[in-house]
């Protein structure tokens, strides 16, 4: 089976999607350690257990892929708004680029339902 199958199919459990709860929650905390955002730790771990969540319910079943869509989809359009404005790709843009390919990866297996 090819990476690209696996990312697109994911098999149990959802290792693509942890790594990205994860990467958020991280990105968060670094936010909160560079900046002293508070902000940025809150909706980091907040977002992140969000995604962990509905990486273990796409775990569960690769068709469950709701939650994880949404919340996918709601942090593409965030942070993509605030690359936008500050064109700084650190960190806006590199969550908004990895939202974005989430969004397409757990949109297509919406879909496909």
């Amino acid at each position: 089976m090819s990476v690209m199958h696996q990312i697109l199919h994911p098999s149990q459990p959802d290792y693509l999607g942890y790594l990205y709860a994860a990467a958020v929650a991280a990105g968060g905390a670094a936010g909160y350690a560079k900046a002293g955002s508070v902000q940025s730790l809150g909706m980091g771990l907040l977002f992140g257990g969000i995604l962990g969540v509905g990486a273990y319910m796409v775990s569960q079943n690769r068709n469950n892929v709701l939650l994880s869509t949404l919340a996918s989809g709601a942090l593409a359009a965030v942070m993509g708004n605030r690359f936008l404005k500050t064109g700084s790709f650190m960190p806006a843009g590199m969550v908004a680029s990895m939202s974005a390919l989430m969004l397409l990866r757990y949109g297509q297996q919406y879909f496909r339902r």
